[in-house]
């Protein structure tokens, strides 16, 4: 599925609902999701719907334990400043292949990085350092994806609604 610049897996997507739809107990830990897995491809009118705000769609990360995104979502009052931060430390690092969208909300950044077919540990451990490289200059109000303590179904994306 094509969103934006991103190639995400097609194969199905999640669909948010009202109510809980799922629980899954997961190393030791009980989930109670919201979102639907729909196994089909996504159409372009559920793509309208969900930019329109009419749906929230989200996109799974993992596929057969490998991903080909690590992903950071910041929520928060200081986004002009995490975008900027992003950017100087991406340069820094020399990560080019890198997308930044807006989320569901201005305060809402989504930071896409392209890789290359990661195991979902590796995916993790990468994101961790990143993580704590931003933690050093910013108040930490992100979260990154994929993770290994989290069930499949919720190494899932929110897809973006707007290119920054």
């Amino acid at each position: 599925m094509k969103v934006f610049d991103l190639d995400l897996i097609d194969t199905h997507y999640y669909i948010k609902r009202n109510s809980i739809v799922e629980q899954i107990v997961f190393n030791n830990r009980t989930f109670y999701a919201k979102f639907e897995r729909i196994d089909e491809p996504l159409t372009p009118l559920l793509l309208d719907q969900h930019l329109q705000h009419e749906f929230t769609i989200a996109a799974p990360l993992l596929n057969e334990g490998y991903t080909d995104y690590l992903v950071i979502e910041y929520k928060g009052e200081e986004h002009q400043r995490f975008h900027h931060l992003v950017k100087h430390l991406f340069s820094a690092l020399e990560i080019e292949h890198y997308h930044i969208y807006q989320g569901k909300s201005e305060e809402r950044l989504q930071v896409f990085i392209e890789v290359e077919r990661l195991s979902l540990e590796e995916a993790d451990r990468r994101l961790k350092e990143l993580s704590e490289m931003l933690k050093q200059k910013l108040t930490k109000k992100w979260k990154c994806l994929p993770d290994s303590s989290l069930p499949e179904a919720y190494n899932i994306v929110t897809l973006p609604y707007k290119a920054l």
